[in-house]
């Protein structure tokens, strides 16, 4: 009888369990972006570590970095099997809007089949499920390969300091393949692997008039209001067929193939259920693609926040002395976030007004576009797994999100990554009432053991 059988049996009997130990996870507030939760962070790495030794893992180490630690273990008593690196993250998004939550967002709440909290998707369920898949392995039988587990506390503001980590330990992290899980699957129902993700690239353009700000009467019609110039720039950086009009944006950007539209046409979700998960009262994009095209394989320009003037309740007559806007695209692979920063400044340049003066600064969340290959052993050993736990043969299908660790891993230790997780894209993440489908948190379970056993083998 294959171990995977006892360990999924293991799984079963320790679900209530298990479900409590993840609501502990969710229940703290490790917001990497925001200060004041300095010591939220440290206490959730120290509970993804004690996890760690719960079940046996070795070498558990809280590693500092040049921001939130990076937790480590690891399991290497398998001398001819593989090595593989579990990558995860423990740090999760800002709440804010608060208001708009239905139940508090740190207070990990069951209603039907999901789980609400924030982080529960994205990605403590996840991790979760990694760990509690070695749990259930060491419990019958031993972990049947090598492995080694890093979990980081910085993915939600652009892995600021993991290149620097990884780059100063890499005899620490050799290994044989990457099992990145911070991903998710089609539908409840659908099951998936990515085989391609969008890279990233994020700027603030500020747009400068007067040296203070102006009353509207005395001085509005005789100044350029910054505002203005920045609102008119920003609507221009898109045509009436929702193209980017950056000077060479689409250069490098691949066309897709017959085939590439075929496998986007078995997406699951259809724009009725897409417009329902949004909220929006109709689709948009840029014409000739279909939505899945749109989010997993062509290229964004997004304005993420706007800032200018006066914002408080109630009225001021003010003329604002500048404005600013926080930009981010979307890149797919052979896009270069420098090369698109020049486009970006050449776009400005050319339309910027001469009554006003404007800076274009560059942020740290930067990352390529990938794409992964379909036929690598890692991939198809988590293609194997998803089968055989949900009945079906999963979808390949790129992803809009950027995890710049898949690169760095790739550039610093030369491995692959295979993306296998369990968020489904109608779980809210990175907004109010974010969710985790329980029935796939335990099925991420048993997946994750056969993905082992699957590569053991």
């Amino acid at each position: 009888m294959p171990q995977s059988t006892d360990a999924i049996a293991y799984a079963a009997r320790h679900r209530a369990r298990f479900l409590q130990e993840l609501q502990e996870f969710v229940a703290i507030p490790s917001v990497s972006t925001l200060s004041e939760h300095q010591a939220d962070m440290r206490r959730a790495a120290e509970w993804v570590a004690a996890q760690m030794r719960s079940i046996g893992l070795e070498n558990v180490a809280i590693l500092p970095t040049g921001g939130h630690p990076v937790v480590y273990s690891e399991w290497l008593h398998a001398p001819s099997k593989p090595t593989v690196l579990v990558y995860g993250h423990y740090d999760v998004q800002p709440v804010d809007p608060l208001n708009e939550w239905n139940t508090p967002p740190f207070t990990p709440t069951i209603q039907g089949d999901n789980l609400y909290g924030r982080g529960a998707s994205d990605m403590k369920g996840n991790v979760h499920e990694t760990l509690k898949a070695l749990e259930a392995l060491r419990h019958t039988g031993g972990i049947p390969l090598n492995v080694k587990v890093l979990i980081e506390g910085e993915e939600e503001i652009g892995s600021q300091h993991l290149e620097a980590f990884i780059a100063s330990h890499t005899a620490m992290l050799k290994c044989d393949l990457c099992l990145n899980a911070d991903s998710g699957i089609l539908g409840p129902d659908a099951p998936s692997l990515v085989a391609g993700l969008r890279g990233l690239a994020y700027f603030e353009l500020w747009v400068y008039g007067p040296a203070q700000d102006l009353h509207s009467g005395l001085f509005g019609g005789s100044i350029h209001n910054p505002a203005q110039v920045l609102c008119e720039l920003i609507a221009g950086m898109h045509d009436e067929n929702g193209r980017v009009t950056l000077p060479g944006f689409y250069d490098k950007v691949r066309e897709l193939s017959p085939q590439d539209h075929a496998d986007y046409a078995r997406f699951p979700i259809g724009d009725e259920q897409w417009k329902a998960m949004t909220g929006a009262p109709e689709l948009w994009g840029e014409h000739g693609f279909s939505t899945k095209e749109r989010t997993g394989a062509r290229p964004t320009l997004e304005i993420n926040g706007l800032l200018a003037g006066f914002t408080g309740e109630g009225s001021k007559t003010v003329l604002p002395a500048k404005a600013m806007a926080k930009i981010s695209m979307r890149l797919v692979p052979y896009q270069d976030d420098k090369l698109v920063e020049k486009q970006l400044k050449a776009y400005i340049a050319a339309h910027a007004p001469p009554t006003v003066r404007w800076e274009l600064k560059s942020t740290t969340l930067s990352a390529p576009g990938v794409l992964l290959d379909r036929e690598s052993k890692g991939a198809r050993a988590a293609s194997a797994a998803l089968r055989d736990t949900f009945g079906e043969e999963p979808l390949f299908a790129a992803e809009g999100g950027s995890v710049p660790v898949v690169t760095q891993l790739k550039q610093k230790l030369g491995v692959d990554s295979v993306l296998l997780g369990f968020g489904l894209p109608d779980d809210r993440i990175h907004g109010p009432n974010e969710k985790l489908y329980l029935p796939n948190y335990y099925r991420g379970i048993e997946t994750f053991i056969r993905f082992f056993e699957n590569i053991a083998g």
